[in-house]
């Protein structure tokens, strides 16, 4: 397979999640984004919402991001999922597809949540091969989200970035980088957030991070301390947006998503946050077209 930080007809530019109460505005609101990207499970069975999401495809690139191949089950990807998926990325033929470092089936059971696991050369081999079917089976690159962290394993001997990097050099997937997700987990795990969002930056290639994701997060108080919750129910808060910023300096202009799920808001509070994306991204090419 090819390095995934091609991005096809997905532009260098701020998208935005669209979630389907806003299929009618985003239809309204045309060149609202640059690029929009669905959860593919949200497709699978509904047959009346595919076909405005093939409305909306004649109007926008598209993305699909997947919450249910589980390439961490150690019993392999779901071969009936896969093939909803590779009929749906047939019907639509999006720029990017992706899914998340977690798992969330075992013994045909699936479970609603993303689900941890342990960062060790045997679940790497298994991710390895999951992954590897899953190319295989579209025939292009899959895209791997960093996931939100509240735990560690007592043995996860592997640090994240390097798991990522080294299932990068394994497969030649790409990278889904979710600054949110970098955010939410350093602080829960007592981590600086800028030392945990530079160790991606240092070890993934380059080249790998095909998109980066950006949300809300929410703060809770649990036996007395505070968690932060990656619930995609808010704004980007101001340390995410550092973090971003910080991003684009090393990596330039990436495909950028804003995520929204919970507490959905009006479409036009998602344009203006796509807007604030932008208007980073237009600032480091700037800079990088000083620079050259």
């Amino acid at each position: 397979m090819s390095q995934a930080g091609r991005t096809g007809s997905i532009s260098a530019a701020a998208g935005i999640g669209l979630r389907l109460p806003h299929h009618a505005a985003v239809l309204e609101a045309s060149g609202a984004a640059a690029w929009l990207e669905v959860h593919a499970e949200n497709y699978m069975a509904d047959a009346a919402a595919l076909a405005e999401l093939e409305a909306v495809r004649e109007r926008y690139p598209l993305s699909l991001h997947a919450v249910g191949l589980s390439p961490g089950s150690a019993g392999g990807v779901d071969p009936a999922h896969l093939a909803r998926l590779q009929s749906l990325e047939r019907r639509l033929r999006p720029g990017l597809v992706s899914d998340h470092l977690a798992w969330c089936v075992a013994d045909g059971r699936y479970f609603p949540d993303l689900l941890p696991l342990p960062y060790t050369p045997e679940s790497l081999a298994i991710v390895g091969r999951n992954v590897d079917t899953v190319q295989q089976r579209l025939g292009r690159p899959l895209l791997i989200e960093n996931p939100s962290t509240y735990l560690r394993y007592a043995d996860s001997p592997i640090p994240e970035p390097e798991f990522l990097a080294g299932l990068v050099h394994r497969t030649g997937c790409g990278v889904l980088l979710d600054v949110n997700n970098v955010y939410v987990s350093a602080r829960n795990l007592d981590v600086d957030p800028v030392a945990a969002l530079d160790a991606y930056l240092d070890t993934v290639p380059r080249g790998a991070v095909g998109e980066i994701h950006l949300a809300g997060h929410a703060r809770v108080q649990r036996d007395g301390a505070e968690v932060l919750i990656d619930d995609h129910g808010s704004p980007v808060c101001a340390e995410v947006w550092r973090l971003y910023e910080r991003a684009l300096a090393q990596l330039g202009a990436v495909p950028t998503l804003i995520e929204w799920d919970t507490a959905l808001p009006a479409f036009d509070v998602l344009v203006a946050e796509a807007q604030r994306a932008q208007e980073r991204i237009a600032l480091q090419e700037a800079s990088n077209a000083r620079a050259a």
